[in-house]
């Protein structure tokens, strides 16, 4: 039982223990707060709860929200829009992220032809910056909270 896609802390832990004695509640069953601490601390691999209570922050800062409103640099265009889509990945390092934008942005170095982009979709580490890097090794995105 998970309730948060963020990194784990003593927090979500706690509420995942909560959810789980209301739950039990429903059902008629008594568990008290500590057996349910110790079950969720064993769910995610911990021996107990005081060992996952040392090993996990209190709480995490997620720099990168839904519904975030951000601007930056897209393939060295600035843009403004905000984040539709933020999946973060298994290195806990690194984001997915979905911008939606204001106005569209054009991707092409020519104003002969232009190919405007409403949406799109980039990895970036926890400070916003792409690792993929375009011909001229800038980032393809840099991305910072409006």
């Amino acid at each position: 039982m998970s309730f948060s896609l963020d990194i784990q802390s003593a927090q979500t832990l706690k509420s995942e223990a909560k959810a789980m004695r209301e739950a039990r509640a429903k059902a008629g069953e008594t568990l008290s707060h500590g057996a349910a601490l110790e079950a969720v601390a064993r769910a995610h691999g911990f021996r107990d709860w005081n060992t996952a209570r040392a090993a996990l922050p209190d709480r995490v800062a997620v720099p990168f929200q839904v519904g975030q409103r951000v601007k930056g640099l897209y393939l060295e265009q600035p843009f403004k829009g905000m984040l539709i889509g933020v999946q973060l990945l298994g290195d806990m390092q690194h984001y997915t992220v979905t911008v939606l934008f204001d106005t569209p942005v054009n991707v092409t170095p020519t104003f002969m032809f232009a190919a405007y982009r409403h949406r799109v979709v980039a990895t970036i580490d926890i400070h916003g910056i792409s690792s993929a890097l375009r011909g001229n090794g800038h980032p393809q995105m840099v991305l910072h909270r409006d």
